[in-house]
């Protein structure tokens, strides 16, 4: 239970989240298409009469006008053979009350959006239209829900994370051999622009599927490439990651800037939004793709001998090394997964928005350390797991998302982020010391004394 606690606690800190940001965001929603058609079904069911006439009304507000469109469908699927919707202001739906007036045909129920209701026109709808004294008017009854937990904005949180996600599993293999990885944030540019470039070459706006599906490739193995060559240059000649990475950032950015000029690459097929945007049995790609993923990353770091031999050499090289595990090669590899990661990344991002520029990937390498430390990774190397890394992943975004539907500013984000990043390090730190104590020791602050 305790491991259980050690490795997966931050889920409890994502439920927390999830529901002090519900509570934070719980406001008066108005009611689907759904819940409306149920209220009008309530009402004339019981005279099972399909021949009610009913009235929906929207302004032109989009919520609204898509209420009234919405329902409109619903009820004429449910049966009703007279059901008309307005969608505009108050002088279109006079105009079409005037028209039913002449005609002696007022409808049986107008069913007008919370906005609607509100219109002067509803105050005087008796003293101007004395045909509809029989008609009754059901306004949809709004209700409390938080809107962290609306759909669009789950998705959206869901969405926010699929590239950072897929970069954090690199991330997770490097930090767990006691590396770093800054350059992520720049290879996912390299990766889009190579990709959109390629593309672009071989037909832009007219090529096909397969231009894609080369685009892409080169990208990641081009990505996947200069992580490896990282890799190399730390296992054997030993430079700081650190130090590796940051060179590497900065040559990718530059690179990335090269190779566009310095803007965006829009003449791209067609069929590139279908990884990013697209959906497959009404599931976004993108998260079939994660969820594949994370469960292959997953089984590889669990149940794998190479796998095991990333945990040793994080743990403690050079007994890794007596032990015969090639430390070179598993450094040069979890570095080349990295790279591999961030070009997928940057192949989901260029998909999403449809293009391909230099600027992508800004920060991001921030955003995914601070995921993988959150979700449970040591810092110093030795132990993690993928899919503490997930919830990380999740958490970081939930702060994000939660902070945005709060209307904080973007520097007040800033700094509750890196206030967020400063306590899981040093949960980490209580983690490997054995008590918060041991972080704020005299000999953790002062340093130890050389012998």
């Amino acid at each position: 239970m305790d491991r259980l606690l050690r490795d997966y606690g931050m889920i409890f800190v994502l439920l927390g989240l999830c529901i002090i940001f519900s509570v934070l965001t719980l406001e008066k929603q108005m009611p689907d298409s759904n819940r409306v058609a149920d209220q009008i079904l309530e009402a004339v069911g019981k005279q099972n009469d399909r021949k009610t006439h009913v009235l929906t009304v929207g302004s032109s507000n989009k919520s609204s006008s898509a209420l009234a469109k919405q329902l409109e469908i619903l009820l004429k699927e449910e049966g009703f053979n007279s059901v008309r919707s307005v969608v505009g202001t108050p002088k279109d739906l006079r105009a079409v009350l005037d028209e039913m007036q002449a005609d002696n045909n007022p409808p049986h129920f107008i069913v007008p959006s919370q906005d609607v209701a509100k219109w002067r026109l509803f105050e005087q709808l008796l003293d101007k239209y004395p045909g509809l004294r029989k008609t009754q008017i059901v306004i949809p009854e709004s209700y409390l829900w938080p809107i962290f937990l609306k759909k669009s904005n789950l998705l959206a949180v869901v969405d926010r994370i699929v590239v950072i996600a897929i970069m954090a599993i690199g991330m997770t293999m490097v930090i767990i051999t006691g590396g770093i990885d800054l350059s992520v944030g720049s290879l996912i540019a390299v990766s889009a622009v190579i990709g959109t470039s390629i593309m672009k070459a071989m037909g832009g706006l007219e090529a096909s599927g397969s231009v894609v599906l080369i685009g892409f490739l080169a990208g990641i193995l081009f990505t996947g490439l200069i992580g490896a060559v990282g890799g190399l240059i730390v296992a054997h000649f030993k430079v700081p990651p650190f130090i590796t990475t940051l060179g590497i950032m900065l040559m990718g950015r530059g690179l990335a800037f090269m190779i566009t000029g310095g803007f965006s690459i829009y003449q791209v097929p067609p069929a590139l939004p279908w990884l990013g945007q697209g959906k497959t049995v009404g599931i976004p790609n993108t998260v079939i793709l994660l969820v594949i993923l994370y469960i292959v990353a997953h089984i590889f770091m669990s149940h794998t001998r190479l796998g095991r031999y990333i945990y040793a050499v994080g743990g403690n090289e050079e007994a890794a090394r007596l032990s015969g595990v090639s430390v070179s090669f598993v450094t040069t590899f979890v570095f080349l997964i990295s790279g591999l990661a961030a070009g997928l990344g940057g192949c989901i991002q260029a998909s999403q928005l449809n293009t391909g520029t230099p600027n992508m990937g800004v920060m991001y390498e921030l955003y995914v350390i601070a995921a993988v430390v959150v979700g449970g990774t040591s810092l110093s190397g030795g132990s993690g797991k993928i899919l503490g890394t997930l919830i990380g992943v999740f958490v970081i975004s939930v702060i994000q998302n939660g902070m945005n539907l709060l209307g904080l500013e973007s520097y007040t984000q800033q700094v509750v982020l890196g206030f967020v990043i400063l306590i899981a390090v040093l949960l980490d730190k209580a983690r490997s010391g054995g008590t918060f104590a041991g972080v704020f020791s005299r000999k953790n602050i002062i340093g130890k004394k050389d012998k």
